[in-house]
């Protein structure tokens, strides 16, 4: 097992979501798409930096994210790196160590530090394949991924009789997925030391500072068909005070969601895909919010009745 509490951890993940092609790709998720070079050289940045956990996923790009995660790993070594089994609805007693040999050989390495389940099909069952791939050591720590509490205390039994504890656990968290819903969650997991990652804390961009009603993301993708510029509206406040708050930290307005997430217990993951988005996560990671400002921050989002949830998604409520 490897020590992913807290203080072992880096203040911000780092996700290749954005990374690769496809269907699970750049630019039919984004809408852009980032050349290689321009990625392997933000990794490079990042890890100076001292970022130096990241995750991906068979399914991001389908596996390119991954072979390109490889290519940054022979480059700059010494990253730890958590990615993912997608389970089928049918639970396959084969399938976790299937997809797992075949992110390793895609990754290059021997073992990942983290391995999550993606989507919480057959929980109890998946975390006891898990069980067998600790074991072996062919996996270092398990975590899940878009979880309720119920879930992960479920798994949490089946990994603590077997001498294990879960690694992390990683779901969309932001201001506008309303948060007050994974509290006990949240709670939960700093109780037992164990890492919240939270996802999506910038909805995509939304709550980068970069769009609004009058430059909305670019057209065509996922994220314009999912935030259109009606919403950009209705968290103008938000995205105001965002922007006063940046200003007072001198860090750019796509920190301060980051800063409330931290503040909110989690470790934020956060994609990167340019050397100098690197540079302001590492500003910007700095920053404490006053509770006042988180206060106010959680207020607006709420006023804005904006809530974003995705089909994969457990209810909260």
């Amino acid at each position: 097992m490897i020590d992913n509490t807290r203080e072992h951890l880096p203040p911000c993940i780092i996700g290749t979501w954005a990374w690769g092609s496809g269907i699970n790709g750049s630019r039919m998720i984004f809408g852009q798409k980032a050349d290689e070079q321009q990625l392997i050289d933000t990794y490079a940045r990042a890890m100076a930096l001292g970022f130096t956990f990241w995750d991906t996923a068979e399914v991001y790009g389908n596996g390119k994210s991954e072979l390109l995660l490889a290519q940054c790993l022979k480059r700059v070594p010494g990253a730890k790196i958590s990615t993912k089994h997608m389970p089928g609805r049918k639970f396959r007693p084969e399938a976790m160590a299937k997809s797992l040999a075949a992110s390793c050989r895609r990754l290059d390495i021997e073992a990942p530090d983290l391995y999550f389940l993606h989507l919480p099909m057959n929980v109890s069952e998946n975390t006891h394949a898990a069980v067998s791939l600790l074991k072996a050591g062919k996996i270092k720590s398990f975590g899940l991924s878009n979880v309720s509490l119920t879930q992960a205390k479920a798994a949490q039994d089946i990994l603590t009789a077997s001498g294990f504890t879960l690694g992390a656990i990683q779901n969309h968290f932001s201001l506008l997925s309303n948060p007050d819903l994974q509290a006990p969650l949240i709670q939960w997991c700093n109780d037992n030391q164990i890492p919240f990652f939270s996802y999506m804390v910038l909805e995509q961009g939304a709550l980068s500072g970069r769009y609004s009603h009058k430059k909305g993301f670019p057209p065509l993708c996922m994220r314009s068909l999912n935030f259109p510029k009606s919403k950009f509206r209705k968290i103008a406040p938000l995205l105001e005070l965002m922007s006063v708050i940046a200003e007072k930290y001198h860090v750019g307005t796509s920190q301060i969601p980051i800063a409330w997430a931290i503040a909110k217990g989690t470790v934020p993951l956060i994609g990167l895909t340019r050397p100098q988005y690197a540079d302001d996560l590492f500003a910007g990671a700095k920053v404490t919010l006053e509770a006042e400002e988180t206060a106010a921050l959680d207020r607006l989002a709420r006023d804005s009745g904006v809530v974003i949830k995705g089909v994969w998604e457990p209810d909260f409520s």
